[in-house]
């Protein structure tokens, strides 16, 4: 049995199958917590569940918490789970600040109740910088969030580097910008347009309905930014790092390179909708992820086009099977 315990909180989420599968072929023994639910989504995880252990607890009961910890006794913990649905945190905010903000909180508590020496992972975020104070923007940028999710991460970011300093835990924040997969919700406007092009190829809608197409962002592969995660924990002294590829691109770049892919002139398929408008758009965001290269030595390896690439072609051979 390996000594090497991880346990990824959110492991059915994008990021959470990502890291499962490069934690285990570190040699981890790892351990999922999933929530008590009436439905389980474990489409992201279904071939890995004979290779991992998963247990139940909830981010907002501060028991379970704890008595996962003691049962499973893990030295590195990667909190990914969150309200992580940008457009959800208007309609629920306190429950996004319940899961994103407080949960933080409980997981900090639990590994304090349980063992300081547990090394701990937080998923910080871009969202966090929302209206940029520079560009591009680095650990030391000031925050601006534009939304109640931005809001909840930076206390989530916030309350990691307080129980740092205050109670010296291994307690690192990666400040990850957009990361994307043929893994991502439907939800996320990347997948929306991978997905909504390969319909339109395959003669199963007519029309792509978007939002803002010049809003600008970081776009990177999630395969590559878990690793970056991991590679922080693996330090000598815990800190926090921007983790982005220093490229930005358009949605509207995006939108054309899935087109592209499938043979398509994306002007031909677009139609404007005002109800995807964002209250309170966040126009650029860039990365600076030089601290993160130097320290960790993580690199980017896809890139944007292959991304998207990848992506449309995943959900062409999916759609195909249906």
């Amino acid at each position: 049995m390996s000594d090497r315990v991880a346990l990824i909180t959110g492991i059915t989420g994008q990021d959470g199958s990502y890291l499962a599968e490069f934690l285990l072929s570190k040699g981890y023994k790892v351990i999922g917590m999933v929530r008590r639910a009436s439905s389980e989504n474990f489409e992201r995880i279904n071939h890995l569940r004979d290779k991992i252990d998963l247990r139940q607890g909830d981010l907002l009961d501060q028991f379970s918490l704890i008595n996962l910890m003691k049962e499973t006794k893990p030295k590195e913990i990667y909190n990914l789970a969150a309200q992580s649905f940008v457009p959800t945190s208007w309609e629920q905010p306190v429950l996004t600040g319940e899961f994103t903000a407080l949960g933080v909180t409980r997981m900090l508590e639990a590994i304090r109740a349980v063992d300081m020496s547990i090394r701990f992972y937080q998923a910080s975020s871009s969202e966090m910088f929302g209206k940029v104070r520079e560009t591009p923007q680095t650990e030391m940028t000031p925050f601006y969030p534009r939304s109640p999710y931005g809001v909840a991460k930076c206390y989530g970011h916030y309350i990691t580097v307080n129980y740092r300093e205050s109670y010296d835990l291994f307690a690192s924040s990666g400040i990850l910008f957009n990361h994307e997969s043929p893994r991502r919700g439907l939800e996320f406007v990347t997948r929306k347009v991978t997905d909504g092009a390969a319909r339109i190829k395959l003669g199963m809608q007519k029309e792509l309905r978007m939002g803002n197409l010049d809003a600008q962002r970081d776009w990177g592969f999630a395969g590559d930014y878990v690793k970056a995660m991991w590679m922080m924990l693996q330090q000598d002294n815990p800190d926090d790092y921007v983790v982005a590829t220093g490229e930005t691109h358009s949605v509207r770049d995006l939108v054309q390179i899935a087109f592209e892919r499938v043979g398509l002139d994306y002007e031909k398929h677009v139609v404007i909708d005002p109800k995807f408008i964002r209250p309170a758009e966040v126009d650029l965001l860039i990365g600076d992820a030089s601290k993160a290269k130097a320290d960790l030595g993580w690199e980017p390896e896809v890139s944007f086009k292959q991304m998207v690439e990848m992506m449309v072609d995943a959900d062409l051979e999916r759609l195909q099977k249906k």
